[in-house]
């Protein structure tokens, strides 16, 4: 049974922060094929689609495409400060494997 991805409230907040809304935008969680474990995570800022699954919390929104949503699902989309610098991560747990660099894993 696919479950849709989470998003915490630590990541909404940083949106919220960043202002994603009072652009008109959402962040974009999505996989494409690539990087160095077989698939990479792109996460970007961007305009909502119609197929798109659209996660909302404080005003903001995450979106999902539908090619993605099988690969994400059941995964937690956070945000995270450490001394290497500040970032949206995944924790998926689809992932057999990751790099070291967590923008990238295979199935």
């Amino acid at each position: 049974m696919q479950l849709p991805p989470r998003v915490t409230p630590r990541a909404f907040e940083q949106l919220a922060e960043i202002g994603a809304a009072d652009q008109g935008q959402a962040l974009r969680v999505a996989v494409e094929g690539g990087g160095c474990s077989g698939f990479q995570y792109e996460i970007k800022l961007d305009q909502p689609a119609e197929d798109d699954l659209v996660l909302e919390g404080n005003g903001e929104k995450v979106v999902v495409d539908s090619v993605s949503l099988p690969f994400l699902s059941n995964a937690t989309i956070d945000f995270t400060e450490e001394l290497i610098g500040a970032r949206f991560v995944i924790e998926n747990p689809n992932a057999s494997s990751s790099c070291g660099c967590g923008t990238s894993f295979s199935m």
